[in-house]
């Protein structure tokens, strides 16, 4: 394999043809109460130029409920103290507004293609809901998880070469979450969050000052300028994401202190005016999130459905977010996220080589991972994420997990070669697969949590079961499912 990837990378040509192959395998639809909630923004404003989403959740509801399922209508029409709003008599929608305006482009290109085969005769509603909406929706979330893998893989090559970055990459891909919200949970919010975690860690990286592990924090004002409009993306697209900003915040810590220990006065200058761009440009990004919020619930602040689900303690006067389940969000037996993806155990220990190369990166990105799983454990009624699939809060770390095991697969290589390591990724993969199959058709009880008793009898069970649905899988998915 060496040879073969000698003098070229083909890193990233591997990476999209794996991509394209499992393409046809996917589930564009709109079903589940937080895909709808994403999605009624930008049906909503683009068609009704507004932010009353009555008919879009209705729409939805509908389309549950004729295949006897409630829940549309439950979370998102039944009324209660706070839905509708009782300062803006508006319905509750408790998804920001990023992947909305990520997904606009294909949106507004799927609307200009119905109006021209509507000219030529055909007769698709141009209603925002009908099938080419809907499949172009899906189909940019998983144009950001392909770039999400690229970037990511870019950023690995830094560190390793071709054959341990791709290994890394694709491994993490196929053996977690990511791969089923990629294909079969394909419009919700994680793969546009990955993008832009990697997107924004590719600008911060590749903007630092001095060589590998020496970075004295600097950056030029268009590296600032840049990362805050990222920045606000990021946690305009899930709000959680802004725990991962800990990550320059810290670096910039650890550069004042130095700056200031040397009496470099016009590094810290040169800093100041650097981190006053990103915070600025920040808040500016978040403009468009705050006049949606207050639109919604009359003020600049999300619903109080969100707030209601993290857990506090009050020291003093002072309310401190506590994370009670930090845990079990690791190594709940029928939740914990090194269960569903045992890969990412070996990822997080494979930071400690990625420390030997560059020891800041290491820790920093280690710190940010600990933040996210932090905001996991304190949401004290939905952590579990029972009837998700895997543990879908941690797909946008994908960039440091695959950093971590590509520094880990660096040192093996070295030692066994790689096709032990190809057969061990594969062994990974397979225990996804096998999830995916048994939470999809073949053991639906498992999306209320990890069912070890009788685990190994049907993970070995999945060709066969697979074999069995071969024509459902490849031709008429939505017998697998429901709301199609």
């Amino acid at each position: 394999m060496r040879a073969f990837f000698a003098n070229r990378d083909l890193g990233p040509f591997v990476i999209v043809l794996v991509f394209l192959a499992l393409l046809p395998l996917s589930l564009p639809r709109i079903a589940l109460s937080d895909e709808v909630q994403y999605y009624a923004y930008l049906r909503s404003f683009y068609f009704d130029r507004d932010l009353d989403f009555r008919n879009e959740y209705q729409h939805f509801a509908d389309i549950g409920l004729q295949n006897d399922d409630q829940a549309v209508f439950n979370a998102l029409l039944r009324q209660d103290d706070a839905n509708p709003n009782p300062t803006t008599s508006k319905l509750r929608n408790v998804a920001p507004i990023g992947s909305a305006l990520l997904w606009a482009p294909g949106f507004v290109l799927a609307d200009l293609w119905v109006q021209v085969i509507n000219a030529t005769g055909a007769d698709i509603p141009r209603d925002g809901y009908s099938r080419p909406y809907i499949v172009a929706v899906c189909m940019m979330s998983a144009l950001y998880s392909l770039l999400g893998l690229l970037l990511t893989y870019r950023l690995t090559r830094f560190y390793t070469d071709q054959v341990p970055a791709l290994i890394a990459t694709l491994t993490i891909f196929l053996a977690t979450p990511l791969v089923f919200y990629t294909y079969l949970a394909m419009a919700w919010s994680h793969t546009a969050g990955f993008f832009l975690f990697t997107l924004f860690l590719t600008i911060w990286m590749y903007g630092r000052e001095g060589s590998i592990g020496r970075s004295d924090g600097r950056r030029h004002w268009s590296v600032w300028f840049a990362s805050g409009v990222v920045a606000g993306l990021m946690v305009m697209t899930r709000e959680q994401l802004g725990l991962l900003l800990i990550i320059p915040a810290l670096e910039a810590l650890a550069a004042y202190i130095g700056a200031l220990r040397r009496w470099q006065w016009s590094v810290v200058r040169e800093l100041f005016i650097g981190h006053l761009i990103f915070l600025v440009v920040f808040v500016l990004s978040l403009t468009p999130q705050l006049a949606t919020y207050w639109v919604l619930n009359g003020r600049p602040g999300p619903s109080t459905t969100v707030g209601s689900k993290l857990a506090f303690v009050s020291i003093g006067w002072l309310p401190v977010l506590v994370s009670p389940h930090f845990w079990d969000t690791l190594i709940h037996p029928a939740h914990g996220a090194l269960l569903w993806s045992p890969i990412l155990a070996v990822a997080l220990i494979g930071l400690i080589w990625l420390f030997r190369r560059d020891g800041s990166l290491a820790l920093l990105l280690f710190v940010g991972f600990l933040g996210q799983v932090y905001i996991n454990g304190a949401f004290g009624t939905t952590w579990h994420l029972s009837g998700s699939f895997g543990f879908r809060r941690l797909i946008e770390c994908t960039p440091i997990f695959v950093l971590g095991l590509a520094s880990v697969l660096s040192w093996l290589q070295m030692r066994v070669g790689w096709k032990p390591l190809l057969a061990g990724a594969v062994l990974f993969v397979f225990w996804n697969v096998g999830l995916i199959a048994q939470w999809t058709f073949i053991r639906p009880d498992l999306r209320k949590g990890l069912i070890w008793d009788g685990m190994l009898y049907y993970q070995l069970q999945v060709p066969l079961q697979v074999l069995s649905r071969l024509y459902d899988i490849l031709f008429d998915r939505c017998r697998l499912t429901t709301n199609c």
